[in-house]
């Protein structure tokens, strides 16, 4: 690899200190660099930095994403289905998708000029809401869409898979979520952890009023409808916990596995079972087997 682009969370305490590391670490190995406009401002001037653009995107090898998760999720929004591979570093909070940890960035440099990282490819939803069939907003989802109300009051909805009627949902909400979104959002609402390759989508109702509302796992081939039959107030389709939409009773949600997908990058030797069992503090019994 000999161009990546770097994008950074300004408001990361240690961006600044990370990426002019970063930065010095990469000219030294001969990398051409280009940066987003916010990254761009917080290194200030840096006559090795390129702009990245909309432009300049596909001409990039890779991406290194310095923050944490949610920094990832934009990332991934900025490309737009453009199929440049990810490599986070982790300067943030609890890093499921930023598998590198910033002591470890020149080795990542490293890795990435002698192409040796391991590649994991994660699978994007496609989201359309519609009004009286017509439709009203599109969407790519990394992690998840979930339909919310902003009130107490709850809400009813009408869940379909591949046009078959799965059932009606009544309590604050519903979770549609990748494999990659299956430890976020989803999980917290009770929903299933998910391998970053199964081809699945989990589907989890949010405080629903009634015992035998239970998560389901959909094959990720599936298409899955929603309908907002009642609710009293505004409804809210947010995808990756960034970008929301406001909906109504009777609008319709589709959400299907998108064409494209994202690829993130890994330093060898990377486990998705070590990171699961780190940030869920899976230790197993506490006593040694006999």
């Amino acid at each position: 690899m000999k161009c990546i682009g770097l994008m950074a969370n300004d408001r990361k305490p240690r961006a600044a200190e990370a990426l002019a590391r970063l930065c010095d670490c990469a000219s030294a190995r001969g990398f051409r660099l280009l940066a987003n406009e916010p990254t761009r401002r917080l290194r200030g001037a840096d006559p090795s930095l390129g702009v990245l653009d909309a432009a300049s995107l596909a001409k990039l090898d890779a991406i290194v994403v310095l923050g944490g998760d949610g920094t990832m999720l934009r990332a991934v929004r900025e490309l737009n289905g453009l199929d440049v591979p990810l490599m986070g570093v982790n300067i943030g909070g609890l890093g499921f998708m930023t598998s590198v940890a910033e002591a470890d960035m020149e080795r990542a440099l490293d890795c990435l000029r002698q192409d040796a990282v391991t590649t994991s490819t994660r699978t994007v939803l496609d989201v359309m809401a519609r009004r009286g069939g017509e439709p009203l907003a599109a969407f790519r989802a990394l992690n998840e869409v979930a339909l919310t109300t902003g009130t107490r009051r709850v809400i009813t909805l009408s869940v379909q898979v591949d046009d078959e009627p799965m059932g009606e949902i009544t309590g604050d909400g519903l979770i549609v979520a990748t494999p990659t979104g299956s430890t976020g959002h989803s999980l917290s609402a009770g929903g299933p952890v998910l391998t970053p390759n199964a081809p699945a989508l989990a589907v989890t109702g949010i405080c629903t009023h009634t015992l035998s509302a239970r998560p389901l796992v959909v094959p990720d081939c599936s298409i899955i409808r929603v309908i907002v039959s009642v609710a009293s107030g505004d409804v809210y389709c947010t995808t990756d916990g960034q970008v929301a939409r406001t909906l109504r009773a009777g609008d319709e949600v589709v959400v299907k596995k998108s064409a494209q997908s994202v690829r993130f990058l890994h330093l060898p030797g990377y486990s998705w079972f070590d990171v699961l069992r780190q940030k869920l503090h899976w230790r197993g019994s506490v006593t040694a087997p006999v």
